[in-house]
């Protein structure tokens, strides 16, 4: 990949870097209150968990987007974290933060039932 190229990569990728949700932001929809209604303590229970997913799905993203920018600054952005194969322009167009190739996700995908590297709710491997 050109210079000129991953110089755009990495400004999209530090641009939704920005952009992910604060930990900090959602912190506060965590804490745990008390309620003397069972019902409303079972709705803040569902409630929290909720969030914790969305604090959780964030902080993958965050990891994956920095992965992606060290290995830009190191050199091997575009390879297969697996098998070290290039990864389709195409599949890095899509998920510019992708670390595996569309046969690696496959199998990760696969072998899992979801996938560890990309957000569960999102069919990645159609979009390459």
């Amino acid at each position: 990949m050109a210079n000129a190229d991953l110089r755009l990569v990495r400004q999209a990728l530090e641009a939704q870097l920005k952009e992910a949700p604060s930990n900090k932001t959602l912190g506060h929809s965590i804490h745990i209150q008390q309620a003397a209604d069972p019902i409303d303590m079972t709705q803040q229970a569902a409630e929290r968990d909720f969030a914790v997913q969305i604090l959780d799905r964030g902080s993958k993203l965050v990891r994956r987007l920095r992965s992606a920018i060290d290995r830009i600054d190191d050199g091997s952005y575009g390879l297969c974290l697996e098998c070290e194969e290039e990864i389709a322009p195409k599949r890095l167009k899509a998920i510019p933060w992708a670390e595996l190739c569309i046969h690696c996700q496959e199998k990760a995908d696969n072998s899992s039932g979801q996938t560890g590297h990309m957000p569960p709710s999102e069919n990645w491997a159609e979009a390459a």
